[in-house]
């Protein structure tokens, strides 16, 4: 489809970019259908690389020339969509190429807000969520798995992400209640690494005794479970003991509670980040990034 220069942002085909919720994004009509938006110039050079599929780009006037590659590179791509909603779902209309939105500078402020986005926006396909199991029969060499429970916010998941990806995590897994990795704000802080790390979600949590789901899972597959809590029988994370571990998965709770008293209890071990000044935690994201490095295989 090419370049579509639109004069405003109440335009209905940008109702993907600002008017859907997340919720409508991710509800579906068919299968595997799904839409995602994706923020900056780099995360979606990542999306693209990852083998995700663009429906249209959206731009502001002036980046026509500062972002002439990317605007060629999504052009040339041979299939795009028009993000569809009706009666709480969403659907995609095929067309023939991607079109590229573009808008005055002013209507774009008006759409999402110019400082948020950095002014390139990306609707994108969204890929089939996986589950746990299937994640780990594909990474079967996996040493360091990181499983997150409870997670709720999208900023804390986005930056977990981008630690895992940095500090060579082989997967990350998503107990039920933990928030969807591909909602735009944690596509945002993981600067595009959700698309690159495998992670899938664990259908039942903690399933002990389930060898297809759960800690039963980790557990079939080798893995010795760490819990990162606070308790006073725990390795400190600088034990040489935990180097020795081959298979390790890492598990870290809640913003506010940590890990439920069950899931600590029927893990093979509890370890805490040693801290000074009487500071007695950190921020789920914070943790992830010291735990990952420390106990990096």
């Amino acid at each position: 489809m090419g370049i579509v220069m639109l004069d405003s942002a109440s335009d209905p085909r940008l109702d993907v970019y600002a008017r859907l919720t997340e919720r409508q994004l991710r509800s579906r009509l068919e299968a595997d259908a799904g839409v995602l938006v994706a923020e900056s110039e780099k995360v979606v050079r990542v999306a693209v690389r990852q083998g995700l599929e663009p429906l249209s780009l959206l731009l502001e006037e002036r980046q026509l020339e500062t972002q002439a590659d990317l605007v060629r590179d999504v052009a040339a791509l041979p299939r795009g969509g028009r993000v569809l909603a009706s009666a709480g779902h969403v659907s995609v209309e095929p067309c023939d190429g991607v079109p590229i939105y573009v808008l005055p500078h002013d209507e774009i402020c008006k759409l999402v807000g110019y400082n948020v986005t950095r002014g390139v926006l990306c609707a994108m396909r969204r890929p089939r969520e996986r589950s746990a199991a299937e994640v780990l029969d594909a990474v079967p060499d996996a040493r360091r798995v990181a499983v997150l429970e409870g997670v709720t916010d999208a900023t804390n998941v986005g930056a977990a992400m981008r630690s895992a990806a940095a500090l060579g995590i082989d997967a990350v897994l998503l107990t039920p209640t933990c928030c969807d990795p591909l909602v735009r704000r944690a596509v945002r802080v993981s600067m595009g690494t959700v698309f690159q790390v495998p992670w899938g979600r664990l259908g039942a949590w903690p399933a002990t005794d389930d060898e297809r789901d759960g800690l039963g899972l980790l557990r079939s597959r080798g893995f010795k479970t760490a819990a990162l809590a606070l308790r006073d029988d725990s390795y400190s994370l600088g034990d040489e003991r935990l180097a020795g571990i081959d298979k390790l998965a890492m598990l870290f709770g809640t913003e506010g509670d940590g890990l439920a008293n069950d899931t600590i209890e029927a893990c093979d071990m509890t370890v805490r980040i040693p801290m000074q000044h009487g500071v007695d935690s950190l921020n789920v994201a914070a943790a992830t990034a010291v735990a990952f490095w420390e106990l990096r295989a």
